[in-house]
């Protein structure tokens, strides 16, 4: 799913939502605008599930899932970055137990991957100095069925810009991009958990 495309399913979705709590408030100030109000709730969600569908995403319940169970192996981090590796399977395990798959060592199905990129690459300068840097991290990911059949996927992070700004005391710089990575991470996670799941 292309970085617009997903814009624009956030956006959708942020539509529903809002609409969906003013349909409560003017269904007391003035009923007739209900009917007007479901139509358009409704044309939302069919947008939304055609944007989903046109991106390989498949909408599944909890019995239609690939795999109910799943191992984080070994990540390992070849970036200058420390404690990536750690970040990532804590994050990867939280996404896992949101999406309703157990994390066991002893799962039939193993994550297992390589991070090989962590970049912080400035985003604005002002005065010629840096004023905003967007953090970059990318990896490589394995994932090994019960047969021992080994599906890859390339070079996979955050489908968002993460970002913090340059500006502050050193500690208060180190606290941010620290703030930063870890929403990469996650981004990074759902993004892997999604394509496990999903396509």
């Amino acid at each position: 799913m292309g970085n617009s495309l997903k814009i624009y399913v956030r956006a959708i979705s942020l539509l529903i939502l809002q609409n969906a709590g003013g349909t409560a408030i003017s269904a007391t100030k003035n009923r007739r605008r209900t009917f007007g109000n479901r139509v358009f709730l409704l044309l939302a969600l069919c947008s939304l599930l055609f944007a989903i569908s046109g991106c390989g995403y498949t909408l599944h319940r909890g019995s239609q899932l690939p795999f109910r169970e799943i191992a984080i192996g070994t990540i390992e981090n070849k970036t200058v970055e420390p404690k990536l590796q750690d970040k990532l399977s804590i994050a990867l395990t939280q996404e896992f137990l949101k999406q309703g798959v157990t994390v066991s060592p002893a799962a039939p199905y193993t994550l297992s991957g390589v991070i090989h990129a962590f970049e912080l690459k400035i985003l604005s300068e002002k005065s010629d100095v840096a004023a905003e840097y967007e953090v970059i991290i990318q990896g490589d990911f394995r994932l090994t069925d019960p047969s021992g059949k080994v599906s890859e996927w390339k070079n996979v992070g955050s489908p968002f810009i993460v970002s913090f700004p340059a500006t502050g005391q050193l500690n208060e710089l180190i606290a941010l991009k620290e703030q930063a990575s870890l929403k990469a991470m996650r981004d990074t996670a759902g993004e892997i958990v999604a394509t496990l799941l999903y396509q």
